[in-house]
């Protein structure tokens, strides 16, 4: 069964091409290691009539925005060996000196993919 790992978080929008650079530095590197997808979604239409608003639920301050992202793998397994290598590339890298949001309000998980696999 395919894997989804996902992303939300809030992103300064003086801070989105910087966050953009990192997204496509991240997306080589995830798909050179395996990665079967990688999307970077920005918020766009976020003020709906009906449920709980990505704004309210990330509770987004004046000047930010909503990233949506996701990386597709095979399985769980294969996820955990890709983030594996992605994170020991990283490491040799020494990783982003500073994140162009705030990770305290980042919210991520693991998801199974038992539709549109």
């Amino acid at each position: 069964m395919a894997y989804v790992d996902g992303y939300v978080l809030p992103v300064p929008t003086r801070k989105l091409q910087a966050y953009i650079r990192m997204a496509r530095m991240g997306e080589r590197m995830w798909r050179k290691h395996g990665a079967l997808d990688y999307k970077e979604c920005v918020g766009d239409d976020l003020k709906t009539k009906w449920g709980c608003t990505f704004p309210r639920l990330m509770k987004l301050k004046r000047g930010e925005t909503v990233v949506f992202s996701f990386v597709v793998f095979k399985s769980r397994a294969h996820r955990d060996r890709v983030n594996a290598k992605v994170m020991k590339e990283l490491e040799k890298l020494g990783g982003p000196k500073e994140m162009p949001f705030d990770m305290k309000r980042m919210a991520y998980g693991g998801f199974k993919v038992p539709v549109g696999a």
